[in-house]
């Protein structure tokens, strides 16, 4: 009881007498309960113990439970469980009204809500009861690492003008474990999804910049800038980057632009839950206990930043050679240039050329650049090895295989023996055309599965997020940023139907597409929408929908699944290495503008420019545009 008497007083009593208004980073007073309780999760909650809350009002904390890191899962599970139902039992007869006669415990409940709660109160709450892990010995570790970057996102962030503060959000993602990998797929410090980290930086087979900490904090401050730009203010280009944009904007236009309180307390979007309502608030408490270690963690070193003398690889290299140059293993070159894949030190790929790599100085007796230049024929090369297989993972589809590979799917299909095109499996190795066919005599006939369909806009509901996330393993990303996060978090662009069965036409779309997702006949949306034949809808139009054939949540799916599609497409060719503002002129279209001028399509011009009217641009309106860089072939 003691401990948890600490922890109450240190979750329920506000840090500052007077609550001072902070522009870029708001902190309203209604916030302040959730910010502590993020505090204490981050500085006096250890990772062998956790606290059983309320999951909307977190000032209400009922519980504080050992949770010794030898238990096993099923124990901890156990654990959580039978507090979880004594609660519950008190909860309830607290909502019959009792007042009088109560036992300790229901009066120490009741005196956590106060005398004036309402039964209704206490029903409701006999549902929302979450376990949180305690989180002080992975936020002390991840202050601690954090200095081997620290100067550097301070550069990169100031270059961009994104506050230097954001530097604590990666307390919030990954602790600043560069090898961190949530359940969701995302990676690195930063966390970013594939779909996401593709917008900009390399992500494929052979280089995956998410896991080095130098590219993937450049790649995080253009995505923050980006998510300002279209947001207007720092809470909800936070929220947005664990969110979406998308879905942002949607709770924006509800309540209000800044209405911060009302937002993470009232909006009620589909995949608004516990991770996103909370993501501002605990950015909000990392960047308190990181500007305030002494205090929080008196004593605490953090580690120097390493001293790297880089190279720019200007051919292809095998590995062995240039570990037999360097003098060091090929794992102690892999530990300092994260972003290369496995494929490269196994041998089946070189460095690729363009690489920068990376060594520390104190390890060399001349410049990397010396040592590269001075390497021996055999270890140089003018061509990459070829692809000979690929091994499926969990959303592949054999299109993107294909296209990944520079190959047709018929061609797949036939050197697999594939039965179907549309059957593929996860840990199924697929060969490719530079292995040529199998011999006869290993042809097996493989039983196979339908391939996972690609995933959708539409997380788990709210209330099976929070119930996944309610038993933490002492995983960060899976106790609090629980929540399925959506694979197009970058596009602002409205993909949802409306009540009244409307949608917002987007770049890309045609009533075709429409009536195949709806699997219905065109002629009946022409009909619905008294749009004469051959009439082309325009983007920004809004069209209504018949859901006779399809709900609405498959017709986003459908939807989504197809925007997806083309922008992973797309940044497995491009990466957005930049932003560009432009002065629309007297005479100028938008279409030739971004068409012809800057080479950008126009789906992504939109996204970068939600608020303007293609079709009716005027002169003096200032846009932004994204520079593109090719990304080079695997």
């Amino acid at each position: 009881m003691t401990s948890l008497r600490a922890f109450l007083l240190l979750a329920l009593m506000p840090l500052f007498a007077i609550a001072v208004a902070d522009e870029t980073f708001p902190q309203p007073p209604e916030l302040q309960p959730d910010v502590d309780f993020w505090i204490a999760i981050f500085s006096t909650v250890g990772n062998d113990e956790g606290v059983l809350h309320d999951n909307r009002n977190l000032g209400v904390v009922y519980e504080r439970l050992a949770m010794p890191e030898k238990l096993g899962r099923r124990e901890r599970q156990r654990r959580v469980e039978g507090s979880r139902k004594a609660l519950q039992a008190t909860l309830r007869t607290l909502a019959t009204g009792k007042r009088d006669n109560l036992t300790a415990e229901e009066a120490r409940v009741l005196g956590l809500w106060g005398e004036d709660a309402s039964n209704e109160t206490f029903r409701v709450a006999a549902g929302r009861i979450r376990f949180q892990q305690g989180l002080r010995d992975r936020f002390r570790e991840g202050l601690q690492r954090s200095g081997r970057w620290r100067e550097h996102v301070n550069r990169e962030f100031l270059a961009l003008g994104v506050p230097i503060e954001i530097a604590a959000l990666p307390h919030v993602e990954s602790s600043y474990n560069p090898a961190a990998r949530s359940h969701v797929g995302a990676s690195g410090i930063w966390q970013f999804t594939r779909s996401t980290g593709q917008r900009f930086m390399r992500v494929d087979h052979v280089v995956d910049e998410r896991n080095d900490p130098f590219e993937a904090t450049r790649a995080a401050g253009r995505l923050l800038a980006y998510n300002y730009s279209i947001t207007g203010n720092w809470p909800m280009a936070i929220t947005a980057y664990n969110h979406g944009l998308a879905g942002v904007r949607r709770a924006m236009r509800e309540l209000g632009d800044t209405a911060y309180v009302d937002i993470l307390r009232k909006y009620k979007g589909r995949t608004f839950g516990f991770a996103s309502r909370n993501f501002y608030v605990a950015f909000l408490a990392a960047k308190e206990v990181d500007q305030n270690v002494e205090k929080y963690f008196p004593g605490l070193t953090v580690e120097s930043p390493t001293a790297y003398s880089e190279a720019e690889l200007a051919n292809y290299v095998a590995v062995e050679e240039l570990s037999k140059a360097l003098g060091v293993s090929p794992a102690k070159l892999a530990q300092h240039n994260p972003a290369l894949q496995a494929s490269v030190w196994r041998g089946s790929k070189y460095l690729p050329k363009g690489y920068t790599l990376r060594m520390p100085a104190s390890g060399l007796s001349m410049s990397l650049a010396d040592v590269i230049s001075a390497l021996p024929a055999n270890a140089i090369f003018q061509k990459q090895l070829p692809d000979m297989f690929h091994t499926v993972s969990r959303g592949d589809t054999l299109s993107q295989i294909a296209d990944t590979y520079g190959t047709r799917v018929s061609t797949l299909v036939s050197l697999n023996g594939l039965n179907s095109s549309h059957f593929i499996r996860a840990g199924q190795k697929l060969r490719l055309p530079a292995a040529g066919p199998a011999p006869v005599a290993e042809t097996v006939v493989v039983a196979s599965i339908p391939e996972p369909a690609p995933e959708p806009v539409v997380d788990a509901a709210p209330e099976a997020i929070e119930a996944s996330s309610e038993v933490a393993a002492g995983d960060f990303a899976s106790s609090l940023l629980g929540t399925i996060q959506t694979s197009l978090l970058s596009d602002p662009s409205d993909y949802s139907v409306a009540a009244d069965n409307t949608i917002e036409v987007q770049p890309l779309e045609t009533l075709g597409h429409f009536g195949d997702w709806l699997e219905i006949k065109t002629q009946r949306l022409r009909d619905l929408n008294s749009l004469a034949f051959r009439t082309p809808v325009a983007v920004g139009q809004r069209i209504r929908l018949d859901l006779v054939n399809v709900d609405a949540k498959r017709f986003e799916e459908r939807r989504v699944a197809y925007h997806q599609a083309k922008q992973d497409h797309f940044f497995r060719q491009h990466i957005i290495s930049g932003v560009t503002e432009h002065e629309i002129r007297l005479g100028e279209s938008i279409w030739i503008l971004a068409l012809r001028q800057y080479d950008v399509p126009i789906w992504l011009f939109r996204q970068y420019n939600p608020g303007v009217d293609l079709h009716k641009v005027r002169p003096g309106t200032r846009v932004q545009i994204p520079l593109l860089t090719d990304v080079d072939p695997i």
